[in-house]
């Protein structure tokens, strides 16, 4: 398909679906004129009145969290008229959404609606908001069925709001509800420009619709290059004209129709997708024809793959392809990058092993015993604080907490005084060695916390005893019985 397809729609998306609704939310809510309305049940009573004043003087010095405050204080006044409420929820909505709190916009916007203070046409104009927030937001589906169910008319079914609907049902991967509203758009737009013919492309794909797509690529011969070898030419001419993103376009359309089988070429098309920062297209493009057995499974292009796949961050997919690589090829450096992809999963152990593989076959030292620190150091972070007992740490020798850090530090030591790394090898030891010695202290502090509140508890004791005839200490204080004799040698003797 020739389309930037994910790229380019999802873009559009980020950067649209917003744009221009803070000012459509905030002129919304400043065009309240609320006690100079006519009918009586839209009218402000004084005590609301004033503090929805003061709140709109407020956002029009931008200053959005003090005008909430004060709409929130006043949203618990009794007596509110379903109008009210609807009001200060709608403008409370609007200000949430310029502070960027989208959560309690949308809350905002729907107490709005089901206060029944709103005209049919305002509930409208708000479920659209409330509908345009929850895509930003990242309810995709939700967000855009809402809309649709307000914007649709007999005759379009997606109203003027064609793009941001059929951009949320992309984003939630349901394409078939996302094609109408794609269609609209696609014959509303005049000029037709190539982002309309690619977008009915993406989705007749992946709505299985060959008929019509092959249609639509019909149209689209008709416009380019209209068979085989004049596409190879035109490739390699927007390629050498710079125009690199339309050449990608079409060697996308010809491999995705099967045109494209030679390992060379398949390589290509997946250094398009790399270059177009979709390393996890690439790889799973990669990993489907070595799997096929039009890429050859060797040493190269495993070490290629795993490249693809932890430049997308997919470290667990890369490990098993790092692995074979390492063992294919015997380098140092691919026995490395294999260690680095188990520390990224917290691997250590596994790590540790191939740090070591990569190191006898001359590989960094210095770098790779800090990756086997640092993965164990990391790994007691997960681990839970030592407890307290007493002035010491309770099970301090057998807390995994502190056996990690010391784990750590014996790595972090391994480091060669020589190696670029030393310094920071250094610096991580005494910082981690002051770590597990915060410990103690902090149990220090804390048995003398203990002790001297017991002291007190111990002193109103001995003056109580004068009125009860006995020393007494609460059931819940009876543990501070263990400090008595001390408190007596200090303070008593000779009593």
């Amino acid at each position: 398909m020739p389309v930037t397809l994910r790229k380019t729609i999802m873009t559009r998306l980020n950067q649209a679906v917003l744009s221009g609704l803070g000012g459509v939310l905030i002129a919304a809510a400043f065009a309240v004129p609320a006690w100079a309305q006519s009918s009586p049940e839209r009218q402000f009573g004084t005590a609301a009145g004033q503090i929805v004043v003061e709140a709109q003087d407020l956002a029009k010095a931008k200053n959005y969290g003090a005008g909430a405050a004060k709409l929130e204080a006043a949203i618990q006044l009794d007596g509110l008229s379903p109008y009210e409420r609807a009001t200060i929820h709608g403008m409370l909505g609007s200000f949430y959404y310029e502070l960027d709190d989208l959560a309690s916009a949308i809350s905002n916007f729907e107490q709005a609606i089901l206060s029944g203070g709103l005209s049919a046409e305002e509930t409208r104009e708000f479920t659209k908001h409330k509908a345009l927030l929850m895509i930003g937001s990242g309810d995709y589906q939700e967000g855009a069925r809402l809309l649709q169910s307000v914007v649709a008319t007999p005759t379009n079914p997606c109203g003027r709001h064609a793009e941001p609907i059929y951009q949320a049902y992309i984003k939630a991967e349901i394409y078939e509800d996302a094609l109408p509203c794609a269609e609209a758009w696609f014959a509303a737009a005049s000029p037709k420009e190539r982002k309309h013919y690619d977008l009915l492309n993406f989705l007749y794909h992946h709505t299985d619709r060959q008929g019509q797509q092959a249609d639509l690529l019909k149209q689209m011969i008709g416009r380019w290059p209209d068979d085989l070898p004049l596409w190879n030419n035109w490739v390699s001419l927007l390629a050498q004209s710079g125009r690199d993103e339309d050449a990608f376009e079409v060697k996308k359309l010809l491999y995705l129709a099967g045109r494209i089988t030679e390992e060379a070429e398949i390589k290509k098309v997946v250094e398009y997708y790399q270059y177009y920062d979709m390393p996890y297209q690439a790889g799973r493009i990669m990993e489907m024809e070595m799997n096929a057995g039009r890429v050859v499974a060797n040493g190269e292009n495993l070490v290629r793959l795993s490249e693809l796949f932890r430049q997308a961050r997919e470290y667990e997919r890369a490990i098993p392809v790092l692995k074979k690589a390492a063992e294919i090829t015997g380098r140092g450096k691919t026995w490395a990058q294999y260690g680095e992809a188990l520390y990224n999963e917290g691997r250590c152990e596994q790590a540790e092993a191939a740090f070591t593989r990569a190191m006898d076959l001359g590989y960094d030292r210095g770098k790779s015993w800090m990756f086997v620190g640092n993965c164990w150091y990391e790994s007691g972070q997960l681990e839970r604080r030592p407890e307290c007992d007493g002035a010491i740490v309770k099970d301090r020798d057998n807390s995994r907490k502190i056996a990690l850090n010391d784990k750590a530090i014996s790595y972090f030591k391994k480091v060669p005084v020589t190696a670029k790394n030393a310094g920071a090898a250094r610096k991580w030891t005494e910082f981690v060695t002051a770590e597990n010695d915060s410990f103690d202290h902090y149990c220090a502090e804390s048995e003398q916390l203990r002790i001297d509140l017991c002291f007190m508890k111990i002193e109103s004791a001995y003056k109580m005893e004068i009125i009860r005839g006995e020393f007494y200490l609460a059931p819940k204080d009876q543990y501070c019985l263990a400090y008595k004799d001390e408190y007596d040698n200090r303070y008593r003797r000779g009593i």
